[in-house]
């Protein structure tokens, strides 16, 4: 059973944007794998990741909305984690540590209604499919990320850049053994399909057979690319967040570009306003990579 109106109910939520990409680009941190997660180790990291998701706390200040603070943990699992010398005891330190960071974050900004959610990533790379079929094997990899956000008390886990209905159902089952509710947010190429081939109607459907999260998303792709994929079904009204990048190009062209694309502005939020009649459950709006808090303030009609 989801429980998305429990959790959400009518409210709208803003939340961050491309987080990875604004502390390589505009704030000079070096993200060894694309990993945030060692800042918060840090005294200077963690002070810079508390003054990045302070601005997303003005932008639903201003906006009357509520805010979804979301950790940053999307590379914290344990191959990622691996690769930048954490092991598994650190790793859950880790993981803790970006849910007592938000805590803080919650404390002192003054947003009516705030929702703390634990970022799981993919096990692979969030832009291209690893093949992986084995949901239990994907249930027991990401456990122990999601039982040590489980026990630090988040509000729900979301699940970012999956590239596949497997991993996404082994994720819910996981969240669901650990008791926690759980948001799976698909990416898409420029066709509207996941990097695996399948449609995003046939994802959504094909996890809600087998193990329903408690709302849909997509995020790390463009609404002009997001609008490919939708045919009018009922299917659609399980999406409740969206975290559209800032630019056009393909995941591959990202890939490869030196200097940070960020996007115009003007389109991206006028695509993703079009988007807004198809999403009747669409709660939760913030940004992914190349976008910042004037990204986000603008998908608000908020002026910086």
């Amino acid at each position: 059973m989801t429980d998305t109106d429990s959790i959400l109910g009518a409210g709208r939520y803003v939340t961050d944007g491309g987080l990875e990409t604004d502390l390589l680009f505009n704030r000079g941190f070096e993200l060894p794998e694309f990993a945030a997660f060692p800042l918060i180790e840090t005294d200077d990291g963690a002070s810079a990741l508390e003054s990045y998701y302070d601005e997303f706390a003005e932008i639903a200040l201003s906006a009357g909305a509520g805010l979804v603070l979301e950790t940053p943990t999307w590379r914290a699992n344990p191959d990622w984690a691996s690769q930048v010398g954490y092991d598994g005891e650190e790793m859950d330190r880790a993981n803790r540590a970006a849910v007592h960071l938000m805590q803080r974050v919650k404390a002192r900004n003054a947003v009516g209604s705030t929702l703390i959610a634990g970022v799981v990533g993919p096990r692979g790379d969030g832009y291209v499919s690893d093949g992986r079929s084995d949901r239990d094997e994907a249930a027991e990899y990401h456990s122990q990320q999601i039982q040590s956000f489980a026990d630090e008390g988040v509000d729900f886990v979301h699940a970012m850049t999956i590239t596949g209905a497997a991993e996404a159902v082994g994720i819910v089952k996981a969240c669901r053994a650990s008791g926690v509710p759980v948001a799976i947010s698909f990416t898409v190429e420029t066709d509207g399909r996941l990097p695996d081939g399948s449609t995003l109607r046939e994802a959504i459907e094909l996890v809600d057979s087998e193990a329903a999260p408690d709302w849909f998303g997509v995020n790390c792709a463009h609404p002009t690319h997001i609008v490919e994929a939708f045919d009018g079904g009922d299917w659609q009204s399980r999406i409740a967040e969206l975290r559209p990048n800032a630019s056009t190009l393909t995941h591959e062209e990202l890939d490869a570009m030196e200097v940070l694309d960020t996007g115009d502005v003007g389109l991206l939020t006028s695509s993703l306003d079009a988007l807004r009649p198809h999403l009747p459950k669409l709660a939760i709006v913030g940004g992914c990579c190349g976008t910042d808090s004037s990204h986000v303030a603008a998908l608000w009609g908020i002026k910086t």
